[in-house]
């Protein structure tokens, strides 16, 4: 079981977006089963992901939780969105992330 976190300048609601947006695009058949102001969590065959985003003054801390072994397909892939995440504002995200 895989526990991630980063501080990030965006908002939580960005940073759910953006796991919205990123997790469905890396993952085959992955989808949001369950969403809320603060989280969402992500099921699919390569397993299940619950992501929860809180602010702390002017940073945002994501966390993301896994059901699977810290090198799985899963694993890898979540901790590449929370790279996508801009760590200052102002921040761009890498042209080109692997894949």
């Amino acid at each position: 079981m895989g526990d991630y976190r980063r501080r990030t300048a965006i908002t939580p609601a960005e940073a759910l977006e953006k796991a919205d947006e990123i997790l469905p695009q890396r993952l085959a058949n992955i989808q949001k089963v369950r969403a809320s102001d603060h989280g969402a969590t992500f099921s699919g065959p390569e397993g299940t992901v619950t992501i929860s985003a809180h602010r702390h003054g002017p940073y945002t801390e994501v966390v993301a939780s896994t059901n699977r072994l810290g090198t799985s397909r899963l694993d890898l892939e979540v901790q590449c969105y929370l790279n996508l995440l801009p760590y200052e504002p102002g921040d761009k995200p890498p042209s080109r992330v692997g894949r």
